[in-house]
């Protein structure tokens, strides 16, 4: 249950405990988002300098909170920690007309609206696209479903699984030869998060030039389409289905692990420049001298004995050796890492502060990624831990002036 609902008038709140002047400062978003692709989409929102409000069921919030991975009694999963920092949560019963007035009024304060419902949800509770847009003409308005608003998928559940067995993706993962393969990144949630994200910024653009709001909407079907832009590429040039190359590239080869003595490096020797290089490391003119592989089409016609050759010769030295020489001839490479080494040893990732500890108030420090994104002026900041459950109802609300307990009014 929520333990923060408004029980009594309090002074409006000010700015943010913790807030900074980041690119997005001064702007307000309302996130109605859970799981994953939305949250991701208002987390980067709010890195950014904007104040999200992430408004939560009373009885059970983000269902991330309870419901991802193992949890502790009376803790957030680390999922839910993961993809909420930097945000406010406020509990508000979207099933009572009360909660409903509360939240039409926090509308009117707002520059974003996010919501990753069904569609038809938000417009049976009276707050869709038309109803906002009403009470608040400059709102900025963005939808992620499964499969969109419109088409015969529409009505569908949409999950991450779904959306990459249904555009492709599943189909051109894996080894050749092997059953579909899940991408071991959620891409089509994550990538509708990041479309969303890039929808919303350009929205807010034009309401600069126009004054006016808009709808932004995208999926998860969409974000894994579009994702496909090689394989798209592939099918309509050649008219041949494209199949899984393992971690091998569809443009060109060499591109992709190749086992060495002690385990597997990535060789990016994706121009003739590159081949040639390769083979001098190598000390393989025989292999710059194969008509096989004279040329990228060549070398991608007979990619598996290019492999084959490669091999033999890459098993002389271990992983990182192999590395350290190709890296010194100017050659792309790197070693194949586990997420032991890329988080707790990787001296780059430690130099770009890609890991970032946080205080929590239940869970102490917590581990969480940095942000990606790198601003001379305005940087992005990560500032608190995603929040407890209904943290911020009382501060939030108290500006609008309401009084009653969305927990329990009708």
């Amino acid at each position: 249950m929520c333990p923060n609902s408004i029980t009594q008038q309090q002074q409006p709140a000010d700015r943010p405990e913790g807030a900074t002047g980041g690119s997005l400062a001064g702007l307000r978003v309302l996130d109605f988002t859970q799981v994953m692709a939305g949250p991701y989409a208002s987390m980067m929102l709010a890195d950014f300098g904007a104040d999200v409000i992430k408004i939560e069921d009373p009885r059970a919030g983000d269902q991330t909170r309870s419901s991802w991975g193992k949890v502790e009694e009376g803790h957030d999963s680390r999922a839910f920690l993961a993809l909420n920092r930097n945000k406010r949560s406020v509990c508000i019963d979207l099933k009572t007309t009360k909660g409903l007035a509360a939240v039409r009024e926090l509308m009117r304060t707002a520059d974003v609206v996010i919501q990753n419902w069904r569609p038809g949800v938000a417009a049976r509770l009276g707050i869709g696209y038309e109803d906002v847009q009403r009470i608040n003409p400059r709102i900025i308005y963005a939808s992620i479903s499964g499969f969109g608003a419109t088409g015969p998928y529409a009505d569908r559940p949409g999950y991450d699984l779904i959306a990459q067995a249904m555009t492709g993706v599943m189909s051109i993962t894996g080894e050749a030869g092997g059953p579909p393969v899940k991408c071991g990144l959620p891409i089509a949630d994550l990538g509708a998060g990041l479309f969303c994200l890039s929808g919303i910024l350009a929205a807010l653009h034009s309401r600069t030039l126009t004054g006016v709001g808009q709808h932004v909407e995208t999926s998860l079907f969409e974000s894994a389409l579009a994702l496909s832009v090689w394989e798209s590429t592939e099918y309509w040039a050649t008219g041949e289905i494209p199949q899984p190359l393992g971690s091998a590239n569809r443009m060109s080869a060499p591109y992709q692990a190749l086992k060495t003595r002690d385990g597997y490096v990535t060789i990016g020797a994706n121009n003739d420049r590159f081949w040639q290089q390769l083979c001098l490391v190598l000390e393989a003119p025989e292999l710059a001298a194969d008509p096989r592989f004279a040329t990228n089409n060549e070398r991608m016609a007979n990619r598996a004995q290019l492999v084959e050759q490669l091999e033999i010769r890459l098993a002389e030295r271990d992983t990182d050796d192999w590395v350290a020489v190709l890296l010194g001839a100017s050659i792309p490479a790197g070693p194949i890492r586990n997420y032991q080494q890329v988080l707790d040893h990787d001296e780059h990732v430690a130099a770009r502060n890609m890991v970032r500890t946080v205080s929590h108030a239940v869970q102490g420090q917590v581990k969480v990624l940095g942000n990606p994104v790198r601003f001379s002026e305005t940087p992005a900041s990560i500032r608190t831990a995603a929040p407890l459950l209904g943290e911020h109802t009382d501060e939030v609300l108290a500006a609008t002036e309401l009084t009653y307990s969305v927990q329990t009014d009708a």
